[in-house]
């Protein structure tokens, strides 16, 4: 019975369809939530993510491709993002917070003013049961390239996440490594809104990664972790809302939410378990 609730729904080619698509975003977000989880980039991904909708809505008002438009709105958001803090006092989560919600905000007057369809609601909130091919091979393609990439170039981007300082010492060259990142990110989200909407992209680029760093410190084990995490939830999303006809995308962030706090609380247990041993052979030691 148990086995047919799990191959069962994959016998329709839009679950097989639906489940690559997914694994292809959630590989490539695991791996760039570690290495913005270790710069301290979270909110980064969060402001790209909403930054987006400008873009995606003035592309279906110009006739051309979307991912096109939310691309460009993304990277911009990026980029103003970096241009206010080095010409201002202002800190980095200060400014992302004013300039994700702001164009937010003007994505959703736009969004309001013209007259949509099914599609520009499924780039909201996702629908990746639903994708159509031009939508499948876009994802399937953005994310091989920008897995390909990652892996290429893993050390260097480690160094930089980790002391931007010494990767300028040894010659790396910082600012190009930067703004790399930053299209990666943006790339990411074009391929993900796709799957899991605009609303719920962010969880992708952050759940993996920060679950795994709770658990472990050695960075290469946290990636590995990280993407374990990330394909499994994925997963088991899309099963759960075949099974229960809901949204996929916000299956897919509730169970990744529900097993970080699981793992927090793990993690927490293990924690005072230890502090406990650690007085008790103080005692002994004591006596």
């Amino acid at each position: 019975m148990l086995f047919e609730w799990f191959i069962q729904p994959f016998q329709y080619e839009f679950m097989q369809r639906a489940l690559l698509a997914g694994l292809s975003v959630g590989l490539v977000c695991a791996i760039l939530s570690c290495f913005l989880v270790l710069k301290g980039w979270s909110l980064m991904g969060d402001a790209i993510s909403h930054a987006v909708l400008p873009g995606i809505v003035l592309s279906y008002i110009l006739g051309i491709a979307l991912p096109i438009g939310a691309f460009i709105s993304g990277f911009l958001c990026a980029l103003l993002t970096g241009f206010i803090k080095n010409n201002s006092r202002l800190k980095e989560d200060t400014i992302l917070g004013v300039v994700y919600s702001g164009m937010f905000a003007l994505g959703l007057v736009l969004f309001t003013k013209i007259e949509t369809n099914q599609h520009l609601m499924h780039i909201l909130f996702g629908n990746m049961l639903g994708i159509n091919d031009n939508e499948y091979i876009q994802t399937i393609v953005l994310s091989l390239t920008i897995f390909a990439i990652v892996v290429i170039f893993s050390k260097q981007l480690l160094l930089y996440c980790f002391d931007s300082s010494h990767a300028r010492v040894v010659g790396l060259p910082v600012h190009f490594i930067h703004y790399s990142l930053l299209i990666m990110i943006s790339l990411a989200v074009v391929a993900a809104i796709q799957a899991v909407g605009v609303v719920l992209v962010v969880a992708l680029l952050i759940s993996p990664g920060i679950t795994a760093f709770v658990l472990v410190k050695n960075f290469w084990v946290m990636i590995f972790i990280a993407i374990i995490f990330s394909l499994t939830t994925i997963c088991l999303g899309i099963l759960i809302s075949f099974h229960i006809d809901g949204a996929t995308g916000a299956c897919i962030v509730l169970l990744q939410a529900f097993c970080f706090c699981c793992v927090l609380l793990f993690n927490r247990l293990k924690i005072n378990k230890n502090t406990m041993k650690s007085k008790q052979q103080k005692q002994v030691f004591s006596h």
